[in-house]
């Protein structure tokens, strides 16, 4: 008996590691350089059939090892604050909270099942598959980088809501009907895959800095740093560029504060137009902000969602004056603006986003004409978990979004490589 629940634990772990590791395959693929339409196709899809089809024990196990393959370098960052005994304690944590998830649609689901449909399996499977619907919508933290139909991003399934339901919709009836055919309704999902990812254009410069956050915040460092950022701006000027954009917060000083940067960068403007991350004092609390520089004025457009725990903390007020207490040193949250910000640049509208926010749905809502962002100014700073999947994580969904809304994405880096993703 006991050799059976030996077992059992070990298929169980096996089976739900299986899964996970199937359905994560596309992060890790695109990470090497490897990804392939119809190898991310097969690989969520034949994720998704494994789990609808397994019980609750494997839900959660599977949930688990989701959030550990997906977000496990969230803990790279304790390193900086010196706080690695931590790590195991925090993927702990992040595990149980999508294992609990995952177990919860399928407890609910089989529940309801065989209460209302003993005999058959129809109902659970559906309620189930409506959960993996729900998924995107869950944001445990506030942190809302786990949606299921990313899996499809670059493969022969589109990405829209729809099209992950349809696919759900031929898995289903495929195992109720335990008929492998039904999984032809898939093809209604189908969308040609294409590279999103496209050369720069000629006339702006997208500038990625190796910056390490040690070297960042230590002062000593600032002025071989700020001396870089301004000859690769002269530089852009040389090269007849009009627009110069810089990752976040590459002057890690409240530059409105900062006369004698401010001129330096004025006076470059009257060449080029600059967007340059940096601090923003508003005496009282700090924000982080992206500075746009053209011939004529100065604007500063900040963060509109902060990074929970990294920049904000998502706690009631009790909790999270104690967790900065005795975490970082009593430090006060940033302050997020309270409205998403557009700019113009020769002409051109963007919308502002500064790292975490630009992965996130709220960046990508309609302006007051009704019209969805066309263009995005992105600027990250990937240093805080590097090196690790996260960017290649961000890049996925940065993709997930130009596709799903139409938007060209302009993304300056600091510790990985900028890109522009060209909307078709």
């Amino acid at each position: 008996m006991n050799e059976m629940r030996q077992y059992f634990t070990t298929f169980v772990l096996i089976r739900g590691f299986f899964i996970a590791l199937l359905g994560s395959a596309f992060i890790y693929l695109h990470h090497f350089n490897f990804s392939v339409a119809w190898i991310d196709t097969l690989l969520g899809i034949t994720s998704l059939y494994l789990l609808l089809k397994s019980n609750t024990k494997v839900w959660f196990v599977s949930g688990a090892f989701f959030a550990l393959l997906w977000f496990w370098w969230i803990t790279l960052s304790l390193i900086h604050y010196t706080m690695l005994w931590a790590t195991p304690i925090v993927l702990l944590i992040i595990m149980l909270t999508y294992g609990a998830i995952f177990a919860s649609i399928s407890w609910i689901s089989t529940k309801l099942g065989k209460y209302l449909t003993p005999h058959s399996s129809l109902l659970t499977l559906s309620l189930k598959s409506l959960g993996l619907l729900a998924l995107s919508y869950i944001h445990p933290f506030s942190f809302d980088w786990f949606k299921p139909e990313l899996m499809f991003v670059e493969s022969y399934i589109g990405i829209e809501k729809w099209q992950f339901g349809m696919l759900l919709v031929g898995i289903v009836l495929a195992l109720w009907q335990k008929r492998l055919y039904a999984l032809l309704l898939i093809a209604l999902a189908y969308t040609p895959p294409s590279s999103h990812v496209k050369s720069i254009p000629e006339d702006i410069a997208l500038i990625t800095t190796h910056t390490s956050v040690q070297e960042k915040w230590n002062k000593a460092h600032h002025k071989a740093q700020f001396d870089a950022l301004f000859h690769a701006i002269d530089n852009a000027i040389a090269r007849k560029k009009k627009l110069v954009i810089l990752p976040e917060s590459v002057f890690p000083v409240f530059l409105n504060k900062e006369q004698t940067l401010l001129t330096k960068l004025k006076e470059r403007a009257k060449h080029i137009s600059i967007v340059t991350g940096g601090l923003y004092w508003d005496g009282t609390t700090p924000r982080n902000s992206a500075y746009i520089f053209t011939k004529n004025q100065v604007s500063v457009a900040s963060k509109v969602l902060l990074v929970p725990f990294g920049e904000s903390n998502p706690l009631p007020d009790f909790l999270s004056n104690w967790v900065n207490s005795i975490f970082y040193d009593g430090a006060v949250d940033y302050k997020a603006s309270d409205k998403v910000i557009d700019y113009q640049i020769d002409g051109i509208t963007y919308r502002n986003a500064i790292c975490f926010e630009a992965t996130s749905e709220k960046l990508y809502k309609k302006d007051k004409e009704g019209h969805r962002p066309k263009n995005m100014i992105v600027l990250s700073n990937n240093g805080w978990f590097s090196p690790s999947i996260e960017p290649t994580l961000q890049k996925l969904l940065l993709l997930y979004y130009s596709k799903k809304y139409g938007t060209t994405i302009y993304h300056a880096v600091n510790m990985s490589d900028s890109y522009i993703i060209k909307a078709l």
